[in-house]
């Protein structure tokens, strides 16, 4: 990258009845020196661009803001802009950015989705803090990333304030809108799910203590929950922040597995991050494992069993992925999660339960907040014999 963002600073004013977005972002950088450069960002219509305090020229077309201004060392950008978010529409992925709900909206960028609603440097790699203020109708509860830090009620409105101080990687900044209460400390649902959410969410705090004995200590300020009133395809993994739908709750914990999968991405994901979205098995493979241990400590199936019937599964699968490096149609497939688990149970009865645990709390700590390579992960690990084996060739291991 030819320069670097240190800081978002967001100020959103969003309207549910109109899905009118009117924004506000100011971004802190840096470089060596540069006579232009680029940010991705969507067809919002931009008013102005100012870097540095001072108007620049730029130009906006096919998804990306080209700015014209010479800088050097430190310089900020700001970027004003409005209309309705249209989330990034990909082949492989659907629909993914901001996106309206039946009474309010989500977020959901991962992988590319965050230019939908800032200008953003939309790189896994690249982690920057950051401040949002969001603007909704006060029946409205707004949750972000971060710890909230102000809720000011000026009229029909309020005002809702976070502040991530972590580097977070701009497809896991997210916003959160809808008419929510509280079901347990930081879990918001809609009220009529309340007493499932309640129930199905109940043992998350049990999760986070487990992880945090064998992963390290949870690496964020602050974990919340939103269940939205709408059915999702799959949660949504976020920084600080997972989302769910209405049809990830039952009353009987059905969804449990998804639970725990989301909150172990806060480890891997989310503060150890990746460099390429080549690296994808590092976050999935170790979120899918993450099941897998909550189910044996929880008192369902042992990892065993759950390695058992992820083996049984894959064998009836195309033997044709090599997980370590997929193609980018290949990111998110079924094949990247289980083997990837498959990988570390191996590696875990190689190493016994002591040394593989160990290795996993240095990792989250050598990595806290930053980002990594699959061959970081070997030379830390070692065992490259076994490792290659289930990364870099599509059989399955015996």
């Amino acid at each position: 990258m030819s320069f670097s963002v240190h800081h978002y600073a967001l100020e959103l004013d969003y309207k549910p009845y109109s899905a009118r977005l009117t924004g506000r972002a100011v971004l802190q950088a840096s470089c060596t020196s540069l006579s232009s450069f680029s940010l991705s960002f969507g067809p919002l219509r931009i008013s102005k661009v100012l870097v540095n305090g001072k108007p620049a020229r730029y130009g906006h077309a096919g998804g990306v803001l080209n700015v014209r201004a010479a800088v050097r060392g430190a310089f900020s950008v700001e970027v004003r802009y409005s209309g309705t978010p249209v989330p990034v529409s990909t082949p492989e992925w659907g629909d993914l950015g901001w996106d309206q709900l039946t009474d309010g909206s989500i977020v959901a960028s991962q992988p590319i989705g965050a230019p939908s609603w800032f200008p953003c440097l939309d790189e896994p790699s690249s982690k920057a803090s950051y401040h949002l203020e969001v603007t909704a109708p006060s029946p409205y509860t707004v949750v972000c990333n971060g710890v909230l830090v102000d809720g000011k009620v000026s009229g029909s409105t309020t005002r809702w304030t976070y502040s991530m101080a972590a580097p977070m990687a701009t497809y896991l900044a997210t916003v959160q809108i809808g008419q929510y209460v509280e079901a347990l400390p930081d879990v918001w649902a809609p009220a009529r799910l309340r007493r499932l959410v309640a129930h199905d969410f109940g043992r998350q705090d049990a999760m986070i203590e487990l992880f945090s004995s064998l992963f390290g200590p949870y690496p964020f300020a602050k974990y919340s929950v939103v269940v939205t009133d709408d059915a999702l395809d799959v949660p949504v993994e976020a920084q600080g922040l997972s989302t769910f739908g209405a049809n990830h709750v039952d009353g009987r914990r059905g969804s449990e597995r998804l639970v725990a999968h989301e909150l172990a991405h806060q480890w891997f994901g989310n503060s150890v991050g990746i460099a390429a979205w080549e690296h994808i098995w590092l976050n999935e493979g170790f979120a899918c494992y993450s099941e897998w241990i909550w189910s044996e400590a929880s008192g369902g199936r042992s990892a065993d069993a759950c390695a058992a019937a992820a083996r049984d599964l894959l064998r009836r699968l195309p033997q044709n992925l090599v997980i370590g490096r997929p193609p980018r149609a290949d990111w998110f497939d079924d094949r990247v999660y289980k083997r990837g688990a498959l990988t570390l149970h191996a590696l875990r009865r190689e190493m016994g339960d002591d040394s593989f645990f160990a290795l996993l709390r240095e990792w989250c700590a050598r990595n806290r907040h930053g980002v990594v390579t699959t061959e970081d992960f070997l030379s830390l690990a070692g065992h490259r014999d076994l490792l290659n084996r289930w990364l870099f060739k599509p059989e399955l291991p015996r």
